[in-house]
């Protein structure tokens, strides 16, 4: 697995960090040795490639040694390398068409947790936005419920979102614009400290890399496709958050916004986003979880509470208690990994999954992952 990874870091300087090409040829090709053993023969077996790309292709020497070179760092540090398409690797990302090689990894939370959610909005978060922040954590625990929260660590909204998500115990999780070398900006470090022992940081840059403005553009796509849900608290009628929002929608992930006072600076881009059907309108945590089909989960979380037992689904058959069961145990699961779960080949699991839909025991989510709605 080191080898692949060492591979693919150095196809990843090799495509000029144009992750588009990267995923293009590694995907095509099955893996970054693969685009190595084929670099003097490209266009053999990828015609499309381009006469330029075949031959920066060639010489692999500087990229293998900035690659090797990252290895050591990634080993001293202990930083975990999720490789697009292994299961550590964060599943609801990995059905997005422009998710990174690899990911950069520190910290302890399972990024594939039944709800993941992220908390976004303007670096001039008002007291109204901390509030609204405040708030949502504090009902959500109340629920019962306990999503990964992800933002982007910087000044306003999402600094706010993770530190009230420590205060909850919640775990939570900053994407970064940079390697994992540094951390900006750098008043925020006491708060990354507690995230790394209560979530993680993550970010698809290597070590050495600058927080340019670019970088922070694209690391919405990862902020946006790993979660489930999209939450714009407070924004300018231009921002970053609005960009995540918009890359939510194309990923066909849920999208909702707190609306504000009119003519409030920060919550005008939150009103006009509602106002064009953008995002859904949500007040507090109750409407997110309506809307998000959790309230089975809210109810089986206070029954539990309580020490209610109920006989549950006694008309399953053998292979739909399978199912089931392993829902149950691991959570949402995408359509192909929960065959290997269950052992039950794809084509008879989507009528068994079809099945237990009508029954209202699973519900489909976006990417093909299965949702079970009631233990």
């Amino acid at each position: 697995m080191n080898d692949e990874i060492l591979y693919t870091l150095a196809l990843t300087r090799m495509t000029g960090f144009n992750f588009q090409t990267a995923l293009q040829l590694y995907q095509e090709l099955g893996g970054g040795r693969a685009v190595y053993e084929h670099r003097n023969d490209i266009r053999d077996v990828l015609p499309d490639c381009s006469p330029r790309l075949a031959e920066a292709l060639r010489d692999w020497s500087e990229s293998l040694a900035r690659a090797e070179a990252e290895m050591a760092f990634i080993q001293k540090h202990k930083i975990k390398t999720l490789l697009l398409g292994q299961p550590d690797y964060p599943q609801r990302l990995s059905e997005c068409p422009d998710a990174p090689l690899l990911l950069f990894y520190m910290g302890t939370a399972d990024l594939n947790q039944t709800r993941v959610i992220n908390v976004i909005g303007t670096r001039h978060a008002t007291t109204y936005g901390h509030d609204l922040i405040r708030r949502l954590m504090a009902d959500l625990h109340a629920m019962g419920l306990r999503p990964l929260v992800v933002s982007g660590l910087a000044y306003g909204v999402d600094v706010c979102a993770h530190r009230e998500a420590l205060g909850q115990g919640f775990e939570t999780v900053g994407v970064l614009a940079h390697g994992l070398d540094e951390l900006y900006p750098p008043r925020h470090r006491e708060t990354a400290k507690q995230m790394l022992q209560q979530g993680g940081l993550l970010t698809e840059y290597m070590s050495q890399t600058r927080a340019d403005k670019l970088n922070f553009v694209k690391r919405n796509r990862i902020v946006a496709g790993i979660c489930d849900a999209t939450i714009l608290v407070e924004s300018a009628a231009k921002g970053g958050g609005l960009i995540t929002c918009g890359i939510a929608q194309d990923y066909d992930r849920a999208v909702f916004a707190y609306p504000g006072a009119v003519g409030a600076p920060y919550s005008e881009g939150c009103n006009n986003l509602i106002r064009n059907n953008g995002a859904q309108l949500i007040t507090s945590a109750q409407d997110l979880v309506e809307a998000m089909g959790w309230q089975m989960d809210v109810e089986r979380q206070k029954a539990a509470e309580q020490g209610i037992e109920r006989q549950l689904f006694p008309n399953l058959s053998a292979e739909e208690q399978i199912i089931v069961n392993v829902l149950s145990e691991i959570g949402d699961l995408q359509l192909n990994m929960l065959s290997v779960k269950t052992n039950v080949p794809i084509g008879k699991l989507t009528a068994l999954l079809f099945q237990l839909e009508m029954k209202g025991i699973v519900r489909p989510l976006a990417g093909g992952t299965y949702h079970l709605l009631t233990l």
